[in-house]
């Protein structure tokens, strides 16, 4: 079997691919996060993400080397670890969740333009009436928009990317900037979460793995272009954890300095575009805002697109990434049916934290312990076309998730995903082993 990189440089940078993961962390959906961990209070809220995150990414620089040594997707290796067509299971995932991804900063972003709309046209503001069309027509510039940016598949991406991290790095300090203008670092310190809005610390930490983790299904993507190995692994963690740190800190400290400013609390509220509204940024945050989506959905949209190349072997990657936009646009306006955007997007992470985790965890087992950190054309070759006891695995995994998640002291404590992924590995390993070796009994026996 021909490696894909035949036919593709390997160019990235560490900078590269330092800025690629950044823009895919520095986007509206992290800033949403960062919303939602607010619950927890500023010191709760950081204690969670300074733990599960660097956690999370390093998983993301162990997949990053594999898809440097192997120089293949992350939906291609899992031909080996789950079949040749049971590969077909774990990129299925990866369309929909990345599209959904897509969809979610889509949304955000589309808010962004419908208060645009309101300060330049006088339109209604999405949630007041006659707001709908303005959300509409974000929706669908927003698409533009994305058509444009992937348009040259990987290269767009870096290209976007290298000018996104700009804006980025202004927007960031912006509003760090126009927060501590109104609040102060005592006033954030000191705020205490309404009971009734209280997030469990479990919840949070599966909430935050749950963002996390959907990056560790896609590194492979990116870093098969990576120069070297640093490249390909150091800067996946360096540029993922600065960029959920960057987002995630100013979505928290936004969202709480909204709440102790208006002197109330709504996490339904934490959205960017409805911050940096009640803020007072105007404009030019609006439009940094829907230029830092576009610049994290190209990494979502390459990602899904990729997956989809993988289940349909003879699509081309240029028109896979034209139907995931247009398919992630239809799903954008699923939350318009909805009475709160925070429920669907809490809805989103359980399903994608419970299905990912055990997946990741199958999928690290068998390159690192079961081939020993070494896949060969062979072992692509040689693979049955469903391995069915990875999917055994994987089932009991998102059983234990599901099962964990009913459990007290897990959901107020470290979360389901730590656990179901461990029994996930721990049974993967050990089943394997006895499979191979009664395998080799047979063969000595015959």
């Amino acid at each position: 079997m021909k490696q894909e990189a035949q036919s593709e440089s390997h160019s990235m940078s560490f900078w590269d691919q330092t800025a690629t993961w950044i823009g895919a962390n520095a986007n509206n959906g992290t800033w949403y996060v960062g919303g939602v961990l607010a619950a927890l209070g500023l010191g709760g809220a950081m204690q969670v993400l300074m733990i599960t995150g660097p956690i999370a990414y390093l998983l993301l620089a162990l997949v990053g080397y594999m898809g440097f040594q192997t120089r293949r997707s992350t939906m291609t290796l899992t031909q080996v670890s789950f079949g040749r067509w049971g590969s077909i299971g774990p990129s299925l995932v990866n369309v929909v969740q990345f599209m959904g991804w897509a969809a979610v900063n889509t949304f955000i972003a589309a808010g962004s333009i419908s208060y645009l709309l309101h300060d330049l046209l006088g339109w209604p503001v999405f949630g007041h009436r006659g707001g709908l069309k303005g959300i509409i027509f974000g929706i669908l510039m927003m698409s533009v928009l994305h058509l444009i940016s992937i348009s040259l598949g990987q290269r767009s991406v870096r290209i976007i990317e290298r000018v996104g991290i700009v804006l980025v790095i202004l927007l960031v300090l912006w509003e760090t900037w126009a927060v501590f203008q109104s609040v102060s670092l005592t006033q954030l310190t000191h705020w205490q979460v309404p009971v009734k809005f209280h997030l469990p610390t479990g919840n949070a930490v599966d909430t935050l793995a749950a963002f996390n983790l959907a990056w560790v299904t896609a590194g492979a993507d990116f870093t098969k272009f990576a120069k070297n190995k640093t490249a390909g692994t150091v800067a996946p963690f360096v540029g993922g954890t600065l960029g959920l740190f960057w987002f995630a800190l100013v979505g928290i400290i936004a969202t709480i300095g909204a709440a102790v400013t208006l002197h109330s609390f709504d996490p339904n509220a934490s959205d960017p575009s409805t911050v940096a509204s009640r803020l007072g940024l105007g404009v030019l945050a609006m439009i940094v805002i829907v230029l830092t989506s576009t610049t994290a959905n190209a990494v979502n949209l390459m990602a899904a697109g990729s997956a989809l190349t993988n289940i349909f072997k003879r699509l081309r990657l240029t028109p896979a990434l034209w139907l995931v936009t247009v398919v992630a646009t239809m799903m954008t306006l699923i939350p318009l049916w909805s009475s709160s955007f925070l429920s669907v997007f809490t809805l989103f992470l359980d399903y994608v934290g419970m299905i990912l985790g055990p997946e990741i965890a199958i999928i690290l087992v068998d390159y690192y312990l079961i081939h020993n950190r070494h896949y060969v054309s062979a072992d692509f070759n040689s693979a049955p076309r469903i391995n069915w006891l990875a999917y055994l695995n994987w089932g009991v995994g998102i059983l234990s998730y599901f099962l964990l998640r009913q459990v007290g002291w897990v959901t107020n404590t470290v979360g389901a995903t730590v656990f179901a992924m461990l029994i996930t590995a721990s049974l993967h390993l050990v089943l394997s082993r006895v499979l191979v070796q009664s395998h080799a009994t047979a063969r000595e026996d015959n």
